[in-house]
């Protein structure tokens, strides 16, 4: 049997059809799944890391699936083999340690998917890139601003944990702005503390044996805010009340009332919204095999890796409003609720 020969006009549809791109292009359409390894979230701070993160890659067209380790590096190391089995397209991590969790990093890279140390670098791992403020600028601010208001007498240094790669940088960063006035014995230095962890319970027995010679620590640099509002506290019922000068990082919101107050000297305010939205930006470039540029490079201990690195500010009395309340990152009214109205 002869079949009937088709009209040009149903031959036309018959060609389009099979050359249509919609089946390809549907195909082709894939959301970029990020997985987001966070250490923990007790730091104020990382909730706004993670809120203003989580918003950028939306807006960017991706997803982020987070897991949070709880301060155990063993915990992470877990969730992040669990993440790449879920299946990610990029890995970011916020490290618990800076070591341990190297052989789990590069066991992700050898998958294929590429890693972001996300504030945190994570040593020995030739991750893709490192994105952080520049952590011997934030020791060197904290320094700067107590060697201003203490040019005599003796400090106090309570760093980060030994595990956290940040917590070297800011030390460096500390030291070298005050080496001169300890060399010249301006300054000296009654005891520098080396926590494990992050942790304030850590710090406080670790105070206990300075009991005898706290008359003699005028100036305090603390890693973090947590850290300076432990040491506020163990001096002021020690009754040193006002008498210490006292600096720290994060500017949270207790930092900052405590500024207000009188009761610390000093944060170093660090725009995590800004940090966020480059490093969903990042995240995404990679999970689509783009190419990326970074400031500078960092040596992690086998490699240069890649350095996107911002800047952190200074926050004092005097320019409170002009940072993080003009910022939005705290608003005028928490920051100053202890105080009576201002006129």
């Amino acid at each position: 049997m002869k079949l009937p020969l088709l009209g040009p006009f149903v031959f036309l549809i018959l060609v389009v059809s099979a050359c249509s791109p919609d089946k390809g292009r549907n195909a082709a359409v894939h959301v970029p799944v990020i997985g987001f390894s966070q250490d923990s979230l007790v730091l104020e701070r990382w909730k706004r890391d993670i809120e203003a993160f989580r918003g950028a890659a939306k807006d960017l067209g991706a997803e982020v699936r987070l897991k949070v380790a709880d301060q155990d590096a063993s915990v992470q190391e877990q969730q992040v083999r669990e993440l790449v089995d879920e299946g990610i397209d990029v890995l970011v991590i916020v490290a618990n340690d800076a070591d341990k969790l190297s052989s789990v990093v590069r066991e992700v890279k050898a998958r294929g998917i590429p890693v972001i140390s996300y504030d945190r670098l994570v040593r020995k791992a030739g991750v893709d890139l490192y994105i952080s403020f520049d952590n011997e600028k934030v020791g060197y601010l904290m320094a700067s601003a107590i060697l201003g208001a203490v040019d005599q007498g003796g400090y106090l240094i309570i760093n980060g944990a030994r595990t956290d790669n940040n917590a070297v940088m800011i030390n460096a960063g500390i030291h070298r702005l005050l080496q001169p006035s300890l060399d010249s014995g301006s300054i000296h230095l009654v005891s520098e503390i080396w926590p494990v962890a992050w942790d304030t319970d850590e710090v406080k027995i670790a105070l206990e044996p300075l009991l005898p010679r706290i008359g003699e620590i005028r100036g305090i640099i603390a890693g973090d805010d947590m850290l300076a509002e432990e040491a506020i506290r163990f001096f002021s019922e020690n009754g040193r009340t006002g008498l210490v000068r006292v600096a720290g990082q994060d500017a949270d919101l207790a930092a900052c009332q405590r500024i207000a107050e009188g009761t610390q000297l000093a944060t170093i305010y660090k725009p995590v919204g800004r940090l966020a939205l480059k490093a969903a930006g990042f995240a995404v470039k990679l999970a689509k095999h783009e190419p990326i540029e970074a400031d500078t490079t960092i040596d992690d201990g086998t490699s240069l890796v890649p350095y996107v690195r911002l800047e952190p500010l200074l926050v004092n009395r005097t320019n409170l409003d002009a940072t993080v309340i003009k910022d939005g990152f705290h608003s005028a009214k928490e920051v100053y609720q202890n105080l009576a109205p201002r006129n």
